[in-house]
């Protein structure tokens, strides 16, 4: 029996946990993937106060975990398959195991989400549906193409022009949607071009990716173009994690909660990008952590 279980070790399930054990109470994290969640898979973490300069998603999320450790948070790396939330106990049934607890903090996020265009599936990982951080040196020197046009996708692909001869942004609306600052440097990195009022709409390739078909949004012509061994990094939105959580009410697939976090059901709290909000940022999941944690702690 634990005081709080909470799913997800992204930085809201992290917060949560150091809060919860500062306060004396027994806490697991469980998490399927690795610590730190989808800002664990980017290639440089900006805008978050106090941060190291250089900081790269996977130092973050590596002095995360030594900072949750070092408090005293359990661990472990497991699947959660199962959520029973009624009742003063809850019960999560992982692929390895069954845990009870008095609070459950849901901190378990998004997901990228798929284009669901043709090639996409045969292809992934041969050129498409690529990760900067982890794939960008491989295409050192290539062409490079990013989907999507919010900050997480345009950070990437000012990354991406630090190691590709170039870089193309495919965004579907008529101007970039991310933050002023890297628009600017969007306009000042010589080796970005921007395809805007254009959707990928297919791929094509055996053992790559070698052909791309563009779509347009002003007339819905298709262009075809030929690049062979070209990457494609999608970044065009996320999916919440809520598939398992059908005790609960959700709001366009997110979860609704009050000022303290706490959900429809007593004892159970969403915290960070699986939660209704309007800001999705680390600082965000962060103060959301804590303020679930605290709750459930006095609650």
């Amino acid at each position: 029996m634990y005081d709080i279980i909470v799913v997800g070790a992204g930085p809201a399930g992290i917060s949560a946990g150091i809060y919860g054990v500062s306060r004396g109470k027994k806490v697991l994290i469980l998490e399927k993937g690795e610590v730190g969640g989808l800002i664990g898979k980017v290639s440089t973490v900006t805008h978050y106060t106090g941060i190291v300069p250089g900081e790269t998603g996977d130092s973050f999320a590596a002095r995360m975990r030594e900072q949750a450790e070092s408090a005293g948070v359990e661990i472990r790396r497991e699947t959660v398959e199962q959520v029973q939330m009624q009742g003063d106990v809850k019960t999560v049934v992982t692929d390895q195991g069954q845990y009870t607890c008095k609070k459950l903090i849901l901190a378990n996020g998004t997901t990228g989400r798929k284009l669901g265009i043709p090639g996409e599936m045969e292809l992934a990982g041969k050129g498409m549906g690529m990760n900067a951080a982890k794939h960008g040196a491989n295409y050192a020197g290539k062409h490079v193409y990013v989907v999507g046009g919010a900050d997480g996708a345009v950070k990437e692909a000012l990354y991406l022009a630090s190691l590709a001869e170039k870089v193309t942004i495919i965004h579907f609306e008529p101007q970039l949607g991310c933050i002023a600052e890297f628009r600017d440097k969007v306009k000042k990195t010589r080796n970005i071009q921007l395809m805007l009022n254009t959707r990928l709409h297919a791929v094509r390739g055996e053992n790559q990716v070698e052909q791309l078909d563009l779509r347009s949004e002003v007339d819905g012509s298709i262009t075809t173009v030929d690049d062979p061994g070209c990457g494609i990094f999608v970044y065009a939105g996320t999916v919440p994690n809520t598939q398992l959580y059908t005790e609960l009410e959700l709001q366009d697939g997110y979860i609704p909660v009050n000022d303290w976090m706490e959900t429809s059901i007593p004892g159970v709290y969403a915290v960070g990008d699986i939660r209704v909000k309007q800001v999705r940022q680390v600082a965000t999941a962060v103060a959301d952590g804590a303020t679930a944690a605290v709750h459930a702690c006095i609650g």
